[in-house]
């Protein structure tokens, strides 16, 4: 690890959160392969990346060079063994199921160079876990990106029981090189980030369902009265509703208390299909 490199970045799941990272990764100098379960889909998000880069010429964020140069960096591709196995750095951004994380990190610690970083974007299961018994723990790390990623400025980096000195150094490096501020945080239900955000968010919501205020009225409180940029119940919309309530139900097994038992109101749009901007209505209508 000592050697630690960033040239070749292989981002899997091709989804908002993999999109993000691959451009930010591009646009800082690494060649990256976006990897989605077929070539269509991941051809799809590399689409999807341009028509961001597009806008963000029209607003004067990024010139035309700038775009073209980040896109001619991202290769997007359906053949996962094939992306993974000249990477420098591994970022996997697919579904929050355990199960599924570590079938991934098992076959990871089997077809990546020996001195790859295993970074996933969880954003609340365990580190520990999910690198348990994959033969390669020692650089098996969070990377906890935000949405949405080329604007947003945080990396959590979360250390397991057996993440190695090198790999967390290496992960700081990597997000300093990607423009990002890192945060260290141990591996522990919830994180930081998502342990305090969840948290703001289900009170929030609690809030609504007792009818103490309206969704934006609640709202319009955090973002006035303690400078959030974005209130907790628009920030819910954003993160969308069924990914909220997976967290909370996550913390509610981990941590015990009833503080994260989730809220009968989100229990109930989930069921109904109102996940927020995704599906076009949430607390709010888009």
């Amino acid at each position: 690890m000592s050697a630690f490199r960033f040239d070749q970045v292989t981002v899997l799941g091709a989804g908002t959160m993999g999109r993000g990272i691959a451009q930010v990764c591009a646009a800082t100098g690494s060649r990256v392969r976006l990897v989605d379960v077929d070539q269509a889909r991941a051809d799809a998000a590399r689409d999807a990346i341009a028509g961001s880069l597009d806008r963000a010429v029209a607003k004067g964020k990024v010139t035309e060079e700038d775009k073209e140069r980040t896109l001619s960096a991202i290769e997007a591709t359906g053949d996962r063994e094939a992306a993974v196995s000249g990477a420098d750095v591994l970022v996997e951004a697919a579904l929050e199921d355990m199960a599924l994380k570590r079938e991934l990190f098992a076959e990871f610690a089997r077809t990546a160079p020996s001195h790859c970083l295993l970074g996933t974007n969880t954003s609340s299961l365990s580190i520990t876990e999910i690198a348990r018994g994959c033969g390669a723990e020692d650089r098996v790390i969070g990377l906890h990106f935000f949405n949405p990623v080329p604007v947003m400025k945080l990396v959590e980096i979360v250390h397991g029981k057996e993440t190695s000195a090198d790999a967390i150094q290496a992960a700081q490096d990597f997000s300093v090189r990607l423009g990002k501020d890192p945060i260290l945080v141990r591996d522990s239900p919830g994180f930081a980030t998502s342990r305090l955000g969840v948290l703001l968010g289900l009170e929030a919501m609690r809030m609504v369902q007792e009818e103490v205020a309206s969704a934006a009225d609640i709202d319009k409180a955090m973002e006035l009265g303690y400078r959030h940029p974005m209130g907790p119940l628009k920030l819910t919309d954003l993160v969308g509703l069924d990914v909220r309530l997976a967290i909370a139900e996550h913390l509610h097994r981990e941590l015990g208390t009833d503080t994260w038992d989730p809220p009968r109101i989100l229990r109930d749009m989930v069921a109904a299909g109102k996940l927020g901007r995704k599906s076009g209505e949430g607390f709010y209508t888009y």
